[in-house]
C-alpha cells in the first residue's frame, strides 16, 4: 500500500513542477491539443454509428420483438462504445507522445536537470527515436487490444461483468499508460521495452498508483491535455526511483571526510576488461 500512495505522489509532484515552471506546462500543451481534437472527431463518430454498426453486427436479432430488440442493441451499443473509449484513453498518450516527441524529451530533460545529476541521453538520431518510440507504442497498443477484446467478452458475463471488469479496465489501462509516460524518460536511459517492463512489473502497486487516477481523470472531456505535461514530468521522477543506478544517475558518493562512510581498501585491483556496473 505505501508504493501505491507513492505512485500518487509522483503524479502529484510533476503536476506541481511544471505549475512551478509555467513555461514547460504551456510547451507540454500543444501536442496534446492537436491530438484531442483528432479524436474528439473520432468518438463523435464513434458514437454516431454505433447503432448502426451494433444493427448490422446482429441480424440475427431483427425479428425480436420489443422490448428485448431495444435492451439488447442498447447494450452492445454501449458496450462498443465504452471499448472505443478504453482504447482511446490508452492510445491518446501514445499518439500525443508521438506528435510531441521533441517537446517531451525537452521537459523530461528540464525535469531531470531540476533534480541534480547528469542528464541521461540516448545518443541516438532524432529519426531513430521517433521511430523506436512508435514501434513500441504499437507493441503496446496490440497488448492493450488485446486485453480490452478479453475484457469485453467478459463484459457480457452476469455480475461480474459489470463489477469486476470495469475494475479490472481501469488497472490494465493505468499500467500501460504508465508505461507510455514513464518510456520518455526511460529511453534516454537505454531501456528497451522489454527492460521497461520488467522495472514495472517490479513496483506494480507504485504504477497502478500512478496510472489509475490519471486514466480516471483522463475520462473527463479536455482534462488529458491539461495534465499531460505534469504527467510527463511526474513519469521522470518516477523513472529515476526505478531506474537509479542507470547513466545519468550515479551512486551517490559519502564525503572523504564523513566520518560513517566506510574505509576504502589500500590497493583497490582494477576491474578486469573494463568491467561496468551497468
Amino acid at each position: 500500500m505505501r508504493d501505491l500512495g507513492k505512485g500518487f505522489g509522483f503524479l502529484l509532484q510533476g503536476q506541481r513542477w511544471v505549475g512551478r515552471h509555467g513555461r514547460w506546462f504551456g510547451f507540454g500543451l500543444l501536442p496534446g491539443l492537436v491530438t484531442l481534437v483528432l479524436y474528439a472527431g473520432a468518438l463523435f463518430g464513434l458514437a454516431w454509428g454505433a447503432d448502426d454498426l451494433t444493427a448490422w453486427a446482429t441480424p440475427f436479432a431483427d425479428d425480436w420483438s420489443s422490448p428485448w430488440l431495444g435492451l439488447f442493441r442498447g447494450f452492445l451499443t454501449a458496450l462498443v462504445f465504452a471499448l472505443g473509449l478504453f482504447l482511446a484513453v490508452i492510445t491518446f498518450t501514445a499518439v500525443t507522445l508521438l506528435v510531441g516527441q521533441p517537446f517531451y524529451e525537452s521537459l523530461s530533460e528540464a525535469v531531470d536537470r531540476s533534480e541534480g545529476g547528469r542528464v541521461p541521453e540516448s545518443g541516438l538520431p532524432f529519426w531513430r527515436e521517433l521511430w523506436i518510440s512508435a514501434r513500441d507504442s504499437l507493441r503496446i497498443i496490440v497488448r492493450v487490444a488485446c486485453y480490452g477484446v478479453l475484457l469485453f467478452a467478459l463484459g457480457f458475463v452476469p455480475v461480474i461483468g459489470q463489477t469486476v471488469v470495469p475494475v479490472l479496465g481501469f488497472c490494465v489501462s493505468g499500467y500501460f499508460l504508465t508505461e507510455e509516460l514513464t518510456a520518455v524518460a526511460l529511453q534516454r536511459r537505454r531501456l528497451d521495452l522489454r527492460d521497461r517492463l520488467r522495472l514495472l512489473r517490479g513496483r506494480r502497486m507504485m504504477v497502478l498508483g500512478f496510472g489509475v487516477p490519471l486514466t480516471l481523470a483522463y475520462l473527463v472531456p479536455f482534462v488529458a491535455v491539461f495534465l499531460m505535461p505534469g504527467a510527463v514530468a511526474g513519469a521522470t521522477l518516477m523513472a529515476r526511483e526505478l531506474a537509479p543506478d542507470t547513466e545519468g544517475e550515479p551512486r551517490p558518493e559519502p564525503a572523504a571526510d564523513d566520518p560513517a562512510a566506510p574505509a576504502a581498501p589500500a590497493a583497490p585491483a582494477p576491474a578486469p576488461y573494463g568491467f561496468d556496473k551497468r
